[in-house]
């Protein structure tokens, strides 16, 4: 009795089935776009090292004690300002009895040359003359170097460091007095791979970032390339030059370059408009019959959401710019924008 029982109710079913509408799926909603004309770069990031325009240790040149000292921590001195004055004591008595001797050769010589002009000196007389004068004028001249060497000033403009000596010390020959660093700009010198040579020149632009100032960027040009590259490493130093008016980089920073180079315009499409098979690239244009259609593209570089195209595509062409998830070659497909909430509508 139970199988004729379920046999009827399986026929039951069947026919109440049978009797509702049959509903077809909609055609994918796709949007459509161009592909545009966009500017780009082949970028580089390397990591350099930054260095004060000019830097120098200025150093005491002869053992003795400071008598005056003439900038304190940081200050910004000018080319030609005293930095120290070493204890001259001996040197300007030398310098007072050179001297002496001096204005007594120059008179001496004024009275042989007058004697010479009256003919009671010889010529032999006036030329010994004449050369003694001279040797204690360069005596004199020399004592006064030797003091000039004990005022110690800055080479050029600049910043000095923090002091570490104070009046009354007494320094040796090259110790270090102050370093003095010209900040008025940077140099900054990276490598780059030798493979990256042909890419880069002198006077070509670069953009450097430090750690410690992430919103500011300093731009700047290559101004040498070293002729040797590394063997160790393969790789090539560059030193590019970085304007520094406000004086923030400082010498020894870690600042990440970027080289731009092969700066070109070319088709671009949004990075969603592109579907990946393995190596391959494709994009969907619409046909007549607004059916979707595969082509292959060849990508290059990209810039944010957009991609450069090789070859496949030229500025203006329609393209499937969203949904191309949903579809394949050949596909019927419905354009516009579907709005949120909005339930995909019936084909008729």
């Amino acid at each position: 009795m139970r199988k004729p029982l379920i046999l009827s109710l399986m026929l039951c079913v069947a026919a109440c089935g049978g009797g509702e509408e049959k509903r077809d799926r909609p055609a994918p909603l796709v949007t459509l776009g161009s592909a545009t004309q966009h500017v780009f770069s082949d970028r580089y990031v390397a990591v350099g090292t930054a260095n004060a325009n000019e830097q120098v240790s200025v150093r005491a040149p002869v053992t003795e004690r400071i008598t005056q000292l003439g900038f304190s921590d940081g200050d910004y001195v000018r080319q030609g300002q005293m930095l120290a004055v070493l204890a001259q004591g001996q040197e300007t008595a030398s310098l007072a009895s050179a001297q002496a001797r001096a204005r007594q050769a120059d008179q001496q010589l004024a009275r042989i040359s007058e004697l010479h002009r009256r003919g009671f000196a010889t010529n032999a007389n006036l030329e010994a003359q004449t050369a003694s004068a001279a040797s204690a004028r360069a005596a004199a001249n020399e004592a006064r170097a030797t003091i000039g060497d004990r005022v110690v000033r800055a080479p050029f403009s600049g910043q000095v460091s923090l002091r570490r000596i104070s009046v009354g010390a007494v320094v040796s020959a090259g110790d270090e007095i102050a370093a003095v660093s010209d900040l008025s700009a940077i140099k900054l010198d990276f490598t780059i791979p030798e493979t990256m040579l042909a890419n880069v020149r002198v006077g070509q632009d670069i953009s450097a970032k430090a750690a410690a100032f992430p919103d500011y960027i300093a731009s700047g040009k290559i101004i040498a390339i070293d002729p040797v590259v590394n063997p160790q490493t393969r790789t090539a130093t560059l030193r590019a030059i970085l304007p520094n008016r406000n004086g923030q980089l400082k010498p020894g920073m870690l600042l990440s370059v970027t080289i731009t180079s092969k700066t070109r315009n070319a088709p671009a499409v949004p990075e969603l408009s592109l579907v990946r098979e393995g190596d391959a690239s494709f994009v969907y244009m619409l046909d007549a019959d607004q059916k979707a259609k595969r082509i292959e593209v060849k990508t290059g570089g990209r810039d944010g959401n957009l991609v450069e195209i090789i070859s496949g595509l030229k500025v203006g062409d329609k393209i499937v710019t969203e949904g191309v998830v949903k579809l394949s070659d050949g596909a019927k497909v419905r354009t516009g924008k579907a709005k949120a909430g909005e339930a995909p509508a019936k084909s008729k």
